[in-house]
């Protein structure tokens, strides 16, 4: 299969209008020249829109009334395939706080999709809950949150092979330890729904934590500690080059100003692009819905809780939060869409089997979205299949 007449989104570069041949699912050459190459017997005319490569979010938990919890193969193969129409190609299933058997249970049936060769690829789990802060709760069920003490940690470790990013607050009790043995465990973890200090931040890092979880929201902010004013997980991620952050672009949790202000502090490199797309994503304006156990309504283009004008997860799919960056912060087409593909890939590392994704470069995975020049999808490949 070749694409023409389109323009290609590399990591480096950009060429404004050129042609990318696939074979057996792997890009196997691109280039300005004109004409493009006919030995192909599949030749997609591009009509001067943009191909990149897919999409990969690290964190969602849904999308048209389905949640990743449901543990069935008909939620995750609607939610898979609905986001597949906004660009994604690899996602982390990613969970709620609920009891270890609801999650366990989540878990074996990501473990079936990942290699669902006709939806997009399942890298794994990211564990959001039940070990987070009572004082950052957003919309998670207090109730539920327990503490990372060390039969839980085993576990979890346990779960290694799927589990690719845990998600708590570094404040609590055994959270340190935690961090430490599930990173030697090969688990990326991420501080989120944190009250946490300065110091805290700090002890955590020196165990290895390395990421925060949707920077902005259900994060402690500098305040007063006695006559002192003090850094929180916030500032902590703005101000550590060893801390990179996830960022909901959906037009809701983060205003343009903010999201200037991340990339700033952060740069392309620094900044992953992820949805939180609940449930909400693609129900009609004031459906109701279910978060956990927690009933929400799908407003305005978000979620929110059902009774309190507060956010419950988003409504996006990854190609609104690429044109959120570009048209609202200003970002450049490159730099969004590396940060929704190559800084991701680089986050899940090698835990994705086969050859490289995140990137348009030969040998790596033909995981594709075409794009219109108003950066609409037109059609979304996995491994040179289509699949939306």
């Amino acid at each position: 299969m070749v694409f023409a007449n389109v323009g290609l989104i590399l990591p480096d570069r950009v060429i404004p209008r050129g042609w990318l041949r696939v074979e057996n699912g792997i890009i196997a050459g691109f280039d300005n020249d004109d004409p493009p190459p006919t030995s192909s017997p599949t030749m997609q005319d591009g009509a001067g829109g943009w191909l990149a490569p897919g999409f990969i979010d690290l964190h969602v938990h849904g999308a048209r009334g389905r949640d990743f919890m449901e543990a069935s193969d008909e939620a995750f193969t609607e939610i898979l395939r609905h986001h597949a129409k906004g660009g994604t190609t690899t996602l982390a299933a990613t969970s709620l706080t609920a009891p270890w058997l609801g999650i366990e249970s989540m878990i074996e049936t990501a473990r079936r999709f990942r290699d669902h060769p006709a939806l997009p690829r399942v890298a794994g789990v990211h564990l959001e809950g039940p070990w987070l802060s009572p004082a950052k709760p957003g919309a998670h069920e207090v109730g539920a949150f327990s503490l990372p003490d060390r039969n839980a940690v085993e576990r979890v470790a346990a779960w290694r092979d799927v589990v690719l990013l845990v998600t708590l607050a570094p404040e609590l009790p055994g959270a340190v330890t935690a961090i430490h043995e599930l990173t030697a465990a090969g688990m990326v973890t991420s501080a989120g729904h944190s009250d946490a200090w300065d110091e805290d931040v700090a002890r955590a890092m020196s165990a290895g934590l390395g990421r925060v979880t949707h920077l902005f929201n259900a994060m402690s902010r500098a305040r007063r500690r006695g006559a002192y004013r003090v850094a929180g997980l916030l500032e902590c991620a703005l101000a550590e080059s060893q801390i990179s952050a996830e960022i909901i672009a959906d037009g809701h949790h983060v205003s343009p100003t903010l999201l200037r202000l991340a990339h700033r502090a952060k740069g392309t490199d620094g900044l992953c692009l992820v949805t939180d797309a609940t449930a909400a994503c693609g129900l009609p304006e004031e459906t109701e819905y279910r978060l956990g156990g927690l009933r929400c309504v799908a407003r305005r283009g978000a979620g929110f809780l059902a009774d309190k004008e507060v956010l419950a997860g988003s409504a996006a799919r990854m190609i609104d939060c690429v044109r959120n960056m570009v048209w609202h912060a200003g970002i450049s087409l490159a730099e969004a869409v590396r940060m929704a593909t190559g800084v991701p890939a680089r986050m899940i590392g090698r835990r994705v089997s086969g050859p490289p994704i995140g990137r348009l470069e030969v040998g790596a995975a033909a995981d594709l979205v075409w794009m219109t020049p108003e950066l609409e999808v037109v059609g979304t490949w996995r491994g040179g299949a289509r699949i939306a």
